[in-house]
Parts: structure tokens; sequence; C-alpha cells
């Protein structure tokens, strides 16, 4: 079963080798037809439908429903985003804004602030490169020459996923059609090794803080492993200075997960608590407000500059960093991976190609000759 869109109708497409039993079946079934474009069978997608399909072929055909439901979980309980901005934008002539239906959907799902953000950027270049067209009546060949464009225009692997991810979440998320695109191909995923840093480096970079708030978010990036956001999300009470652990609510994937903490930061940590005293979130603007996330980049960036480090250094490098020196201390992958709240074993797998005590046993050949 797949989910077709002709003339303007939902329908239900039925994909099948050639066989009389099932020609016959569904010739049963009133309002069905062939679709010579598909090349596959479809009839109206109702209720009504739906059940004579079930009912005809239950006990002589399997039917594949896996493109047809959606059975992913989209539900999450971090806060809903505030999309009054979105919505309040004026209308610029001849540029078309993101449907309230769009905007009505991800906001009941919950999607992050920067996922909004992407989404709604990426959908309405999509749209506005069709100006005269209906959004409902662009068909998957439209789609695939909109992303050719995309590739001749040079955009990353990364820019070309989102923009698939913001135009199949309206056919298939808004429009209720899951899995309708099921032929339109990805960029064939790189694989970059992340970079990391010396532990010599990672002290030059906390000796070069401008001061004790800068030393601290610095040193909790890496000393926690954490990621930005997970930063600006901590509340004093998450940290367990008991058991020596931070407490991270929320993280990508909407999990909540428990990381080290540093006996030599929590002296900063007493330090800075003492001299900023932050009321609810650790880390906080000038007004009490959340810290934000460009004010990490910067501190991170200009502690780098001073300490002359030649790469380019990122809130996520030093998370990196910290992964990849507990594996060659001799941290077990898989508490590595809990640390760091990877949902599966091979995205943690990729610091073993950057630990330099994955290649200290090898010997090279060049040597055995000299």
């Amino acid at each position: 079963m797949k989910h077709l869109l002709i003339d303007g109708q939902k329908c239900i497409g039925l994909k099948y080798y050639s066989d009389k039993v099932i020609d016959a079946l569904l010739a049963q079934i009133d309002g069905t037809s062939h679709s010579e474009r598909y090349n596959m069978a479809f009839l109206p997608n109702n209720k009504p439908n739906l059940n004579a399909i079930f009912n005809t072929f239950r006990g002589v055909a399997w039917v594949n429903c896996d493109h047809f439901f959606d059975k992913r979980s989209n539900i999450r309980d971090n806060e809903p985003v505030d999309m009054a901005r979105l919505r309040e934008r004026e209308q610029t002539e001849n540029i078309r804004l993101c449907p309230d239906s769009y905007l009505d959907k991800l906001e009941l799902k919950k999607y992050s602030a920067n996922t909004v953000k992407s989404y709604v950027s990426a959908f309405e270049s999509f749209i506005n490169h069709f100006p005269d067209k209906y959004i409902d009546a662009i068909d998957e060949g439209e789609i695939r020459d909109y992303l050719k464009t995309l590739v001749r225009n040079n955009m990353s692997d990364s820019h070309i996923n989102l923009a698939i991810n913001a135009i199949k979440f309206y056919y298939e998320v808004v429009m209720g059609m899951p899995n309708r695109f099921y032929s339109i191909e990805r960029p064939r995923k790189s694989s970059r090794l992340p970079k990391v840093l010396s532990q010599e480096d990672i002290q030059k970079l906390l000796e070069s803080a401008n001061n004790i708030k800068h030393r601290c978010v610095i040193g909790l990036l890496y000393s926690g492993g954490l990621r930005r956001g997970e930063l600006l999300n901590l509340k004093l009470s998450d940290i367990d200075s008991e058991r020596m652990l931070i407490r991270v609510e929320g993280a990508k994937g909407n999990k909540d997960r428990m990381t080290l903490l540093s006996h030599s930061l929590l002296n900063d940590l007493r330090i800075y608590y003492k001299e900023f005293k932050p009321r609810e979130y650790l880390f906080e603007g000038q007004m009490g407000n959340q810290y934000s996330p460009q004010s990490v980049g910067n501190i991170v960036r200009e502690a780098a500059r001073k300490a002359r480090i030649k790469i380019r250094v990122t809130p996520h490098t030093l998370r990196h960093s910290f992964a990849t020196h507990l594996l060659e201390n001799g941290t077990d992958l898989r508490q590595i991976q809990v640390l760091l709240g990877h949902g599966s074993s091979k995205t943690t797998e990729i610091y073993t190609h950057v630990a330099t005590s994955t290649f200290k046993s090898i010997k090279n050949p060049l040597d055995f000759i000299y």
C-alpha cells in the first residue's frame, strides 16, 4: 500500500507483482482503477475502501502497510515553541509564507525551536520555487527537479536532507499521507571524522578563559560531554555534588541522562556561584534570563583564539574531545555511549577512528624496513 495524490484526491495505491488471483480480487472492489503514471492500481482513500482491501485479501495475500501507516512516535515533552512571531509576519508581495496548517502541526508535535526554524525556512524556499503552483498539486517529479536545483547550486548534503525532511513533513504529516514520497532519493551520507583537541589544548583553552564564568562554561562542555543546548538548559538542581554527577534533562531525542561532574570543576562552580549568584538556570544573561547559544559559541571561540589553537573550535569540539579522551584512557565504549546519550553504539564507534590508543599498538610498516 502506498499513498498517492491523483487529480487532487488522496488515494490508496496498491503495488504488486502481476498475479491473476490478485487482479480478480481487486476487480471485486468498487472504484478500483489503474494509474499508468505510477504503474499501480488505486482507489479513493477512505475507511470503507481500507476495510474492503483488508477483508478482500485476508487469508489470501499479505498487505504490506509499512509505507502507508506512520508508526513513528513524535510525542515530545519539551516546552512548546512560541509560534506567534512566525504567524504574525507580514506577507511580502510575491513571497509565499508557510501555511498555518504547517505551523500548527509543528506546534502540536512540540518540535524544538531550532527544528521549527529550519523546517519553516526550508519549506518556504521550496514553495517559492513554484510561485504560481498550488502546493498540494506539486508532484514527486517536481520535487525531484527542485532537489536537483539544490545539488546544482552546490548545497551541502545536510541542507538537501533538511529540505527533504521539511517537504515530506508537509505532504506526509500535515496532509496525513505517511511515506507518500517513498522514492525520493537522499544524498549518500558522508562519513567525516570529528575534530578533536589534545588534553594539552583543553588545558590551554581553560587557562585562556576571560573569567570564572567562561571557565565553567568550557569546563562543563568538556568534562560532561555536553551539547550546547544541554548546557544552556542546566539548572542549579542538576548539579549533584554528592554523587559527582550532572543530570541532563530533555536532551536530544527527549532523553534524560546522567553524566560526569569533575572534582576540579566543582570548585570552580562554587566560586562562580558566589560571584554571579544565578537564580534558576546555571548560566544566565545579564537580565537573569537563559544564557544565549551565541554567547557560548563566542566564549569557546575567543578562548581558542587566545590559546592559539589552529583548528576551528566549537562547543561540540569539546564534546568530541571528551569522548575521545575517555576512550584513550580505557573507558568502555558502552559506558561512553551512555554518558553521551547516544541511541546507537554505531554513533559512538566513530571515536575509535580518532583515538590515539587505537593506533599505538600498530607498528608502521616503514619502521620494519628501517
